[in-house]
């Protein structure tokens, strides 16, 4: 891993917008982009498409090998997901592979065979990388780390708007206990639990738009 490559960690729990912070924060600074989180759905959505079953722990790690995820910018301006060339991000946004990825995190194998993985996205001339664990176990090196969240309401809000908009049937009460059971699975694993990375900035997106939290994201690096 090459150290002396920048990195912007951006952790913190489901919904709270480190995905749209994280890439118009690296498109600005013209870094590279890593979507952790979109590992494990992959891995998840590849577990699904293989028939493997989501509690057997060493077909998993088995299947990781198998991985290969890229994303690119596309001509249209958007962030594509690529799984071995196939392009995946629309599979990506259900609720039944959100769910799934959530639970194949908890696995402590799983998480150390895609360590790697995650890290070989360091490259020059940075690397903006969001999930549930960058600042404090993938890169706790990086020079800033930031660790965003809101209310569970109104993460639930967002999840909710951004199913409906796509014209997916979604219940906001569901949405929303899903999205409280999803931080009680991350925070209390046994192995790289969600926590407030270190020397992190805490930012409270709950009343601010998405603009004015990039805003806050860049005076990180340019205060650090």
């Amino acid at each position: 891993m090459n150290y002396s490559t920048p990195v912007l960690t951006i952790d913190g729990p489901s919904g709270s917008g480190k995905g749209s912070i994280s890439k118009r924060v690296a498109e600005r600074l013209g870094w590279h982009y890593l979507d952790s989180g979109a590992l494990y759905r992959a891995l998840g959505l590849a577990a699904i498409k293989n028939h493997i079953d989501i509690k057997d722990e060493k077909a998993l790690v088995t299947l990781v090998r198998q991985i290969d995820l890229e994303f690119k910018k596309t001509e249209q301006g958007y962030w594509a997901v690529l799984l071995n060339g196939e392009a995946i991000q629309d599979q990506l946004q259900t609720e039944e592979v959100g769910e799934i990825a959530s639970k194949i995190a908890v696995f402590k194998e799983v998480r150390q065979s895609l360590l790697a993985k995650q890290q070989s996205f360091r490259k020059k001339p940075g690397l903006v990388a969001d999930g549930r664990d960058m600042g404090s176990v993938v890169f706790p090196d990086a020079q800033y780390k930031v660790y965003l969240t809101a209310s569970a309401e109104e993460r639930g809000k967002r999840r909710y708007k951004q199913l409906i908009e796509k014209g997916i049937n979604a219940n906001l009460k569901h949405v929303i206990q899903d999205i409280e059971q999803r931080d009680e699975r991350d925070q209390n694993r046994a192995f790289s639990p969600l926590v407030i990375p270190e020397g992190a900035d805490y930012i409270d997106s709950s009343n601010e738009t998405i603009d004015e939290v990039v805003h806050h994201v860049l005076n990180v690096l340019k205060n650090t």
